[in-house]
């Protein structure tokens, strides 16, 4: 298994929801930030279904993720570097509209690494998540090439390097020991999904509550589970595709 790509100039995370890039590889990013890496965030629905409260307004809950995603960015290293494609939640299609929006990203911000779902993945129900799998894969194709989309200002762009979590058959390490806390800090600044995704009761938890102690749990305990002989303490998993 590969593991700890170079430190890249510029990283592009794609997730579906707020949130996702962080529980994807958020341990991952703070590295790389913390050696210079200009992070970037691309999320691709509005977040307006994350919630369990059938009262709750809609809009008022697209406005609080988008805090909330900027803050966790700045958490990881980065400086609230996020673009929202706002389709709504739950009904992303990877269409040629959103396969536009991401090549453009791709383009426009050049990043030498493209992390992402997996969209592949065995069984999953989600159909935002996988889409937006696939929006990556073909937008980084759409990005690369001229002919793709012409009428773009920005040049195409080719990305050296594609990392998939969430992938069935991973096989690349990033060694985050050092980056939990950073993982776990920016996983916390989704406040309105602590309930809901966290199994956090309630939104004022303290750290020390034990709610929070068992989700910090859980989450260090899955960045530990990868080969034994990785040497890694903490390490986020990945497919990675070199040939784009």
């Amino acid at each position: 298994m590969e593991s700890n790509l170079p430190v890249p100039e510029r990283a592009l995370a794609v997730g579906a929801h707020p949130d996702d890039i962080e529980f994807g590889c958020g341990g991952t990013l703070a590295k790389w930030a913390a050696h210079g890496c200009q992070i970037f965030h691309l999320v691709c629905t509005d977040g307006s279904k994350g919630s369990w409260d059938p009262a709750g307004d809609p809009a008022e809950l697209v406005l609080t993720r988008r805090d909330e995603q900027r803050a966790a960015s700045v958490a990881l290293g980065g400086k609230g570097d996020v673009i929202f494609l706002g389709w709504p939640d739950g009904e992303l299609e990877s269409g040629i509209r959103q396969r536009f929006q991401v090549a453009a990203c791709i383009r426009k911000l050049r990043p030498e690494v493209v992390l992402g779902h997996d969209p592949w993945k065995r069984y999953r129900l989600h159909p935002d998540h996988r889409n937006a799998g696939f929006l990556v894969t073909d937008g980084i194709v759409a990005a690369r090439d001229p002919l793709f989309f012409p009428e773009l200002d920005d040049a195409p762009h080719r990305p050296k390097t594609l990392l998939l979590f969430e992938a069935d058959e991973p096989d690349h390490l990033e060694n985050v020991t050092g980056f939990v806390d950073a993982k776990i800090a920016a996983l916390l600044k989704h406040r309105s999904q602590l309930r809901s995704t966290m199994g956090i009761e309630h939104a004022d938890a303290p750290d020390d509550g034990e709610d929070v102690i068992e989700f910090k749990r859980r989450v260090t305990e899955r960045l530990g589970e990868h080969p034994a002989d990785s040497g890694f303490t903490a390490a986020e998993a990945f497919k990675r595709i070199d040939k784009l």
